[in-house]
């Protein structure tokens, strides 16, 4: 596997105004080119609203709290409604553009030709106030399948075209699925970066270790999505878990980011802050970073919380993957993992993971494929009755709400 080089930052960045003056060194790690970007990104999706707009002087403050602290990666993207042009407008009023690094996503699922393309990519330059983009991402790039109907629409030399002129500086894609599908993604065309939701929760689900691995050792930066779940391994930890961590004297966002800096194979990861408290917490805990300063007893405490969360689990999948390949295309551990946050998060939550993992993609993975050969239970490590319980997802999952969205997601592809 390629050597990943880490760095650290320098000189001390300052604190904010009004408290007392500490040394915080923000941590770095290289990208594919070299370019030091700070361990801790800043994500631009949650933004604090009122009535539905964002509130600007208040994700100004937060923006740059952390910029002042050494933070240089911001995440975005078009769908995000008012994201882009927050941190845009913050950046060009504060005269700071040269000092980050953007990062937006192409909503190529909304694109149905170059001209279309490339409307979107300039509408997104205004809504950023600048001329080029650091690091684009195809948003959701959830297949092979999905990638050829772009180079169809001539995206690889649209791509060609923003590189040699220095629109874009960096390409990549954010991912939702399995391992499998990540990895010939990654292959399948020389990407610079990608991004991929991963914590230690998700670490043998989505693209999980294997996938930030593999990725790592084809030179690829990898940026780093739902580090907390969605804050859920914060706020939504059983008793018994969030007293394991209080009793180690750090908070549970500290062990989430600690267990990803942990690995070198993490370029970047992205929390998406709404406080200046948060800001702050999360500056703290990346001065502290480093790779491979986790202890037995830290291993040890993340596997006790997550025994935890299982406990509530419906079906006792470890999303081990040895079911899998479905002859049928049934992707078995995705549906699983949708059914069991119905139960350890909520029902919106495992709703949307099955929409996104299982049937946002040109060929749909989900339960209702299976027909029943039992290949699967033939492999299975934990003897799962699995055609039984793909018959309880397609009960409980594909109801009335999924099915508008499925008929909403046919109606735009068409």
């Amino acid at each position: 596997m390629k050597e990943i080089k880490l760095q650290a930052s320098q000189e001390a960045a300052p604190e904010a105004s009004g408290t007392k003056k500490r040394k915080i060194h923000m941590q770095y790690r290289p990208d594919q080119k070299g370019t030091s970007l700070s361990i801790l990104g800043y994500g631009c999706m949650r933004f604090t609203k009122r009535y539905g707009k964002i509130i600007y002087e208040k994700a100004e403050k937060e923006v740059m709290l952390a910029i002042r602290h050494g933070v240089n990666y911001f995440d975005t993207a078009y769908i995000y409604p008012g994201s882009e042009e927050c941190l845009g407008r913050i950046l060009a009023e504060n005269h700071c553009r040269e000092q980050v690094h953007i990062a937006t996503k192409l909503p190529h699922y909304l694109i149905k030709s170059r001209e279309a393309l490339e409307k979107c990519f300039q509408e997104q330059l205004k809504r950023l106030q600048t001329d080029y983009i650091d690091y684009y991402l195809m948003h959701m790039l959830t297949d092979i399948a999905t990638w050829e109907r772009l180079k169809d629409l001539g995206i690889q030399e649209w791509i060609a075209e923003k590189l040699e002129n220095r629109q874009i500086r960096n390409i990549g894609f954010s991912y939702h699925g399995n391992s499998d599908m990540f990895c010939r993604l990654v292959d399948a065309y020389p990407w610079n970066f990608c991004q991929i939701q991963y914590n230690y929760y998700d670490e043998h689900t989505q693209a999980g270790r294997t996938g930030l691995q593999y990725a790592a050792s084809k030179g690829l930066a990898v940026i780093i999505m739902e580090p907390l779940r969605g804050g859920r391994l914060v706020n939504l930890l059983p008793q018994d878990a969030q007293k394991k961590i209080q009793d180690t004297g750090r908070t549970p966002a500290e062990i989430s980011f600690r267990w990803l800096w942990d690995q070198p194979e993490v370029t970047v990861v992205l929390s998406g802050m709404n406080s200046r408290s948060m800001v702050k917490e999360n500056i703290i805990s990346a001065g502290k970073a480093r790779a491979d300063m986790l202890t037995s007893e830290d291993f040890r405490l993340i596997e006790q919380v997550k025994k935890s969360i299982n406990e509530n689990m419906k079906i006792p999948c470890t999303g081990c993957g040895y079911c899998m390949p479905c002859p049928h295309g049934v992707d078995i551990p995705a549906c699983f993992r949708s059914y069991n946050l119905q139960y350890t998060e909520n029902k919106f939550q495992g709703l949307r993971e099955y929409f996104m993992c299982t049937t946002m993609k040109k060929n749909p993975c989900n339960a209702s494929l299976c027909k029943k050969c039992g290949k699967c239970e033939r492999h299975c490590p934990q003897g799962l009755p699995i055609r039984e319980n793909l018959e309880l997802v397609k009960k409980e999952m594909e109801n009335p709400i999924y099915k508008i969205a499925r008929q909403v997601r046919h109606f735009i592809r068409l």
